[in-house]
This record gives structure tokens, C-alpha cells and sequence, in this order.
């Protein structure tokens, strides 16, 4: 019979697939030129100013984190 792991075990494993998960995106997210540089997203530049909003990239990384928390919520 297998013990069950109590809450704080559960949590703290969450917490370091979690952190290995943001430690691969830091290290690979230089390799990925077009993150950041996708059509929709917004960059205004004058000569004293310039405003970056990537809502196409906020749209493409949503996307892609609910797939993967839909994949693993499912029981």
C-alpha cells in the first residue's frame, strides 16, 4: 500500500517542475528569433520614445500554456 503524499509535498514538486520549467524556457528563449517579433505584435518607435507591446506573442504564449495545463490537469 502506498502512502499519500501529503499537501506541502504535493506543492513543493509543483514548485520545482515549475522552475525547471521557467530554467529551460531562460536558456532556449535566445534560440527562438521570432518570439517577441510576430506579426500583430506592437512596436512604436519616435525619436525620444519607443513602446513595445507583443500581443500577438502574449496570445501565442497563452495559447500554448493552457494546452499544457489542460494536458496535465487531465485525471
Amino acid at each position: 500500500m502506498m502512502a499519500e503524499l501529503n499537501p506541502i509535498g504535493k506543492f513543493l514538486i509543483l514548485l520545482g517542475g515549475i522552475l525547471v520549467g521557467l530554467g529551460v524556457m531562460i536558456l532556449f528563449i535566445g534560440k527562438l528569433p521570432w518570439l517577441g517579433r510576430l506579426p500583430g505584435d506592437i512596436f512604436i518607435q519616435k525619436k525620444n520614445f519607443s513602446f513595445f507591446f507583443p500581443v500577438t506573442t502574449s496570445i501565442f504564449l497563452s495559447f500554448i500554456l493552457s494546452l499544457i495545463l489542460y494536458l496535465f490537469s487531465r485525471r
